[in-house]
């Protein structure tokens, strides 16, 4: 009798530490995390890469370990767009422990004072909000990412070392309260980039006269997007692997504040081949552009004189990769 193998099963690839190496492939679209408390940015990206099992990605910015909330991370030709949330504005829900000056501006910091701040009014706290609101100037506070000569400050703050910093201007678009608790106010904060919330709450408390520092804080919006639609790791985790690449967005949606402008299939290729176009559209500093189909996104450009001048194109493939992508449900 003829004895009937089974079929081999396939050698699975393995990293030098004896674990399967993971199948990496190719994605293109943003996804919009919800960032738990505790974890870094970074951290962030690299968990969600390794659940999408994608090739490359980044994210839009650090936003602190003690901070949640919106973490855009760009994955493949996203990443080309990744700046223009970078410098987008945000917004955060900022909640601030009245009476309480700390040594870092937040909750992780050593308590240096603690004041009675029971007498403190809603109409004293949006006075204090008001006289922030708008064009000011911020120093950066010593435990923050912010370089110098190379190192973080927040490193040579762990050593005790003070570091001379230059104010810096930021735009405060607006504060409105929230709500308030016994010695507690959280605040709905519409700002520049680069503002920095801990600073802001120090800042509040000093003109209140009873001192502050931040309690908690969650970013809600980047830009155009928010936290519609955003999704945590553990939701990630807990869906089937075939379903994860569906939840990202199209990378257009980070210029989804931008006017649009759709090219018909010749001058759709002759702009991503990088050649200038004579448009019958008023000049602007940044526009999304696509081909005649209606999902086909090229890139953005900004138009002067009548003229389209590309900035940031997607290749043949990455426009053609989308498109046979399904659309995200979020």
């Amino acid at each position: 009798m003829t004895e009937v193998l089974a079929p081999a099963t396939p050698p699975v690839a393995l990293t030098r530490s004896g674990r399967p190496r993971i199948q990496r492939r190719a994605l293109h679209g943003v996804l919009l995390l919800d960032k738990p408390l505790g974890l870094s940015s970074n951290d962030a990206l690299q968990k969600a890469k390794w659940l999408l099992r994608a090739e490359k990605a980044g994210h839009t910015g650090t936003l602190d370990p003690l901070a949640t909330g919106l973490l855009p991370l760009c994955f493949g030709a996203a990443t080309k767009f990744s700046q223009l949330s970078l410098e987008a504005d945000k917004r955060y829900l900022a909640t601030l422990a009245l009476g309480v000056r700390t040594s870092t501006g937040d909750a992780e910091g050593e308590v240096l004072e603690r004041r009675d701040a029971d007498g403190i009014s809603r109409e004293q706290i949006a006075a204090a909000c008001q006289a922030f609101t708008g064009e000011i100037e911020q120093v950066p506070p010593m435990h923050s990412a912010l370089k110098h000569e190379g190192k973080a400050l927040y490193e040579y703050a762990r050593q005790g070392v003070e570091i001379e910093r230059q104010p810096r201007r930021v735009t405060i678009h607006e504060i409105a309260i929230v709500e308030m608790h016994a010695g507690t106010v959280t605040l709905d904060v519409r700002c520049s980039k680069g503002t920095y919330i801990r600073t802001l709450a120090e800042d509040i408390g000093t003109r209140l006269g009873c001192g502050a520092s931040l309690a908690a804080l969650r970013r809600t919006g980047s830009g155009a997007l928010s936290l519609q639609g955003a999704i945590t790791l553990a939701q990630i985790e807990a869906l089937p692997d075939a379903a994860r690449a569906g939840l990202l967005q199209s990378p257009d949606c980070l210029l989804a504040s931008a006017p649009e402008l759709r090219l018909s299939a010749l001058d759709a290729a002759r702009f991503l081949s990088g050649q200038r176009r004579r448009v019958s559209a008023p000049d602007a500093a940044s526009v999304r552009v696509y081909g005649p189909e209606p999902r086909a996104f090229l890139g953005s450009a900004h138009i002067t004189a009548g003229e389209l001048i590309a900035d940031r194109l997607l290749t043949p493939p990455e426009v053609a990769a989308l498109l046979a992508t399904p659309e995200s449900e979020s």
